[in-house]
This record gives C-alpha cells, sequence and structure tokens, in this order.
C-alpha cells in the first residue's frame, strides 16, 4: 500500500475540468423524466387560493396592523386563504398591489411594491408555500413507483437525517408542503424493505440545484445501465459502501464525484487520489481501489 500522502505535495493539482473529465466518463446517467412544470401568476389568483407558512418569519412581511402584533404573532404550521388585493402605492402614485390573507380570524396585508404589470410571469411569496403547487406535483407522482437517485433520507417524524439508499424502487406515498428552503416533502417507501422515509425537493422552477424531482428520482432501473458490474458491488454501491478491487465508475456510483483528485504517474502505472468532504479518500491504481478512508 501506498500512504496518503506519499508524492502529493510535489504533484501538480487536477484541475475543476480534469474532475469533470473523469466524472464524465463514468456517468452514464439513465434518461430523466421530468415533471411537468406549474405555471401561475398573481393576476390569476382566486379568493380562497391556499398557502402554508413555512417559517414564523413570514410575518415580517406583512403590514402593521391594530388586529395583532406584528412582533408576537405565530403563523408558522398554518394555512393562509388569499383575500384579495388592493392597489396604492405608499412613497409614490403608482398603483402597486398589496395582497390581503387571512387565516380566517385575522387580516395580513403583503405589500409587493410592483404593479399588476410587473406580475407577468409566476410570483412567489418568501416562506409561503402554494398549496395548489403542492397539489400540482402529487397528481403527478403520488402512489407511483421510481428509483430514488439519493441516499440522504429523513425520517418523518422528527426529521432528521437517517441511512438511506440510492438505486433501490420506492412508492411515493404522499407529497406535502416542505420548508423555507425547499417547499416539497415527499414520503416514500422503499419497497425491498418497507422503510418508510421522506426527502425534501424543490420544485422544478426552483434555482436550488440537485434536489428537483429529476436529480431524486428515476423511472427506469439504473441497473440496467451499468450489466458490467456484479451484484455483490451493486448492493454496496445501494448502501454507498466501497471495498478493496472495485472501479472508479463503482465508487463514484456508490460515494458520487470527488471534490478533489490527485494524479501521480510512475513506473508501476497511474496512482490516483480521490478526495472527499470530512477528510475521506481513495486511492487507485490503474483504476482499482487499492486503499481508502470514509
Amino acid at each position: 500500500m501506498v500512504s496518503c500522502g506519499t508524492g502529493i505535495e510535489v504533484t501538480e493539482r487536477v484541475t475543476d475540468k480534469d474532475v469533470m473529465k473523469v466524472i464524465n466518463q463514468v456517468d452514464n446517467r439513465p434518461q430523466l423524466s421530468t415533471l411537468d412544470t406549474y405555471t401561475d401568476s398573481v393576476p390569476a389568483w382566486k379568493v380562497g387560493k391556499r398557502f402554508w407558512v413555512a417559517d414564523n418569519q413570514a410575518r415580517l412581511l406583512f403590514a402593521h396592523s391594530n388586529e395583532y402584533d406584528i412582533d408576537t404573532v405565530s403563523l408558522a404550521g398554518h394555512e393562509l386563504t388569499y383575500a384579495g388585493f388592493d392597489t396604492g402605492g405608499i412613497y409614490d402614485n403608482r398603483n402597486t398591489v398589496n395582497l390581503h390573507f387571512t387565516d380566517g380570524d385575522k387580516l395580513y396585508v403583503y405589500r409587493t411594491g410592483k404593479t399588476l404589470d410587473d406580475f407577468l410571469s409566476r410570483f412567489s411569496i418568501p416562506l409561503l408555500i402554494d398549496l395548489d403547487m403542492v397539489d400540482f406535483v402529487s397528481r403527478q407522482i403520488k402512489g407511483k413507483d421510481y428509483y430514488i437517485r439519493t441516499g440522504i433520507w429523513y425520517d418523518r417524524q422528527n426529521e432528521q437525517m437517517t441511512d438511506g439508499r440510492h438505486f433501490i424502487k420506492v412508492h411515493i406515498d404522499d407529497v406535502l408542503p416542505g420548508n423555507a428552503v425547499l417547499p416539497l416533502r415527499v414520503h416514500f417507501t422503499a419497497l425491498d424493505s418497507g422503510e418508510r422515509a421522506m426527502v425534501w425537493m424543490s420544485e422544478n422552477t426552483s434555482t436550488m440545484l440537485g434536489r428537483d424531482f429529476d436529480a431524486l428520482f428515476v423511472e427506469k432501473n439504473p441497473r440496467m445501465d451499468y450489466p458490467t458490474i456484479n451484484d455483490e458491488n451493486w448492493e454496496r454501491i445501494t448502501k454507498a459502501q466501497v471495498a478493496l478491487g472495485m472501479t472508479k465508475e463503482e465508487c463514484r456510483l456508490s460515494l458520487g464525484a470527488p471534490k478533489r483528485i490527485n494524479e501521480i504517474p510512475d513506473q508501476g502505472g497511474l496512482r490516483e487520489y480521490w478526495y472527499y468532504d470530512g477528510g475521506a479518500y481513495l486511492f487507485f491504481v490503474d483504476g482499482l481501489l487499492s486503499q481508502f478512508r470514509k
């Protein structure tokens, strides 16, 4: 075995371009199945449209009122319904839109600072989750089976991260409102073991990369794209495990792309280090895993 530090200090660092080259060589992903995109706009909103309050800081969005103390009102985990709008600028004569919401008891006013003509595309309110959007996604995937592409699972009850697996078949049980960052919470059951878990998911129009439906689920069994990988190593891959002798392709499928790569050519062949967060590394000799630390 070669120690972790041998030769690295005098070896030129491989660039990000080189890392992507390695990833692309082994990243033969199945074709994605993209969900339909939810579209909406403020002028199309109807009175009674529902929103889920994802964070109590949403209270700071609303104007002060004699009906409540904006500094102490608690809205997180409650549903608000749209109650229409009025117009009237605060600092100028523009007819800016003030959106009205109610919890069935009090009226909350969100001053958008936009005119009706400004709402040409979909408009979202921070910390409020459009329940029509949640229902739209739910109708497309609830009750269906997919292969999950992430091992980052969460407990449904306490929302704490749990040990998950990837590339296994799961059944989508439900789609619920999520949190302030990822507005969708997808409940699923692993079909091979009966494990019940959830993942946080962004919507298709979100700028949050790597957590939309296409990044988390796929219809086609990924196993079919890697016929040369034996069953033992594929089982390791689903559990994010590696073993000596595994190929770079197998290790990338198991642990994901490395953060950094160092290549060390010598008389015995090409030696290569893959570095991950937290001090983990993989060491390859001629393309096969020779040493690792997780």
